[in-house]
């Protein structure tokens, strides 16, 4: 089984959601702290009506969203750090009953996760990804 992240950064919601229907996604799970873009069709409320119509499923997660210092540090480029303030943060409580909602998601549906960086390997996705594959053997693809 499959596992795919997938970032908006320099996409139209349009490809996003063609790529995730081409990929056989079920539900896309929002892993941002703040579901809202200024990129048109990447806040919440629209994301959510524009899957729908896809077919596309839609929760949002908020607790497997980085921290503003992580995001801080992302835009930086200080992944290190990026990544040091997210596993700090994916050990509260909240992160991990959020982690193990998006697993058991996983393991149900076709699951994408979604975050704003294209590139996944600077994304704190890329660990929500490894911590799922943790509790389930998937494969992930970077869409």
């Amino acid at each position: 089984m499959k596992l795919a992240t997938i970032g908006y950064e320099a996409a139209t919601q349009d490809a996003v959601i063609g790529k995730l229907k081409a990929a056989g996604v079920e539900v896309l799970i929002d892993v941002r702290a703040v579901a809202a873009s200024r990129r048109a069709g990447f806040s919440k409320t629209l994301l959510a009506a524009s899957l729908k119509e896809a077919g596309i499923d839609y929760v949002h997660l908020r607790q497997l969203g980085t921290p503003k210092p992580g995001r801080d540090a992302a835009r930086k480029g200080r992944i290190g750090e990026m990544r040091a303030i997210f596993e700090d943060h994916l050990a509260e409580p909240g992160a991990q009953l959020e982690l193990a909602k998006a697993t058991e998601i996983a393991r149900e549906k076709t699951t994408a996760l979604l975050c704003y960086e294209a590139d996944a390997c600077g994304c704190h996705r890329a660990i929500v990804a490894e911590r799922i594959c943790e509790a389930i053997a998937f494969e992930v693809e970077n869409l």
